[in-house]
């Protein structure tokens, strides 16, 4: 007998957390399954983000795990980083364990209805676009009209609060994520200074096999670290914190609002929905 099967996938970050704990809230008789697409690559700050919500949901998150780590697709792609161009890592290491997953439940004959956390104030843009009919997408922020103030509010009004993680970086995923600001690798190198050494090595290695692309857009990591380019990046950073603080509307209903990334370096400020949702 076929069945429903309500899937929300978890990336550690704030927007899929704040949709769990709304999934919760407005509909607990949907009996959700959580899931984590772990590369290996994250942060220690997201493990320890997922433990608390897990907590609060009062369930496990499922972790799905891909049969071949990062390294071993980076030498299936001949060293190449992976890059905006070429996300090899979000279709091997994310999107592949959640198809695999699914496919257990969609050959059993049950219909997938998967929830993503596409805000009401964001553009639905290249999120889990489903081939198959019985995998459905729903969007319960854009539905509810829920914008990013709405889902710091959640969070806050839980008492989960947001991940440790955005005292620094406004996003989550891999700790070598092309996606970054250099403002955020600076502080990587501050914050997890051998995550940053590993992201070198896998430059390095890159560079001497040939590959087009380092970490961040025109330069090295090797060149990023050196201290006046350190000193550059974080000038740069407080002249656009500041220009953004100014454009930022006064709500008095809001008082506590973030100014983060994607305020400060505007459409600069791209990220793989798959990953930092």
């Amino acid at each position: 007998m076929s069945a429903y099967r309500h899937v929300l996938g978890l990336s550690g970050g704030r927007d899929s957390a704040a949709l769990a704990i709304f999934m919760r809230q407005r509909h607990p008789e949907i009996d959700i399954e959580y899931f984590f697409t772990d590369t290996g690559k994250e942060l220690p700050e997201v493990y320890d983000y997922l433990t608390r919500l897990e907590g609060y949901l009062g369930k496990p998150v499922r972790r799905l795990n891909p049969d071949r780590d990062f390294d071993f697709w980076l030498k299936s792609y001949k060293n190449y980083l992976p890059s905006a161009q070429s996300r090899w890592c979000t279709k091997q290491l994310k999107l592949k364990p959640f198809e695999k997953w699914a496919r257990e439940y969609l050959e059993a004959g049950d219909t997938v209805i998967s929830y993503v956390a596409i805000r009401g104030d964001e553009e639905y843009r290249e999120g889990y676009q489903s081939k198959k009919d019985k995998l459905l997408i729903r969007l319960p922020f854009k539905e509810a009209g829920i914008d990013k103030a709405g889902v710091i509010e959640i969070l806050e009004g839980s008492g989960l609060g947001l991940p440790a993680y955005y005292d620094w970086r406004t996003r989550s995923g891999c700790t070598f994520c092309f996606f970054q600001q250099k403002i955020e690798w600076v502080r990587l190198r501050e914050r997890h200074p051998e995550a940053f050494e590993e992201a070198k090595k896998y430059e390095k290695t890159a560079i001497e096999n040939g590959s087009p692309f380092t970490w961040s857009q025109g330069e090295s990591l090797t060149e990023l670290e050196n201290p006046k380019r350190q000193a550059q990046i974080r000038e740069e950073h407080e002249r656009r914190l500041e220009r953004a603080k100014a454009r930022l509307q006064s709500n008095p209903l809001r008082p506590r609002q973030v100014v983060d990334l994607d305020d400060v370096y505007g459409g600069a400020a791209k990220a793989c929905l798959t990953c930092h949702k």
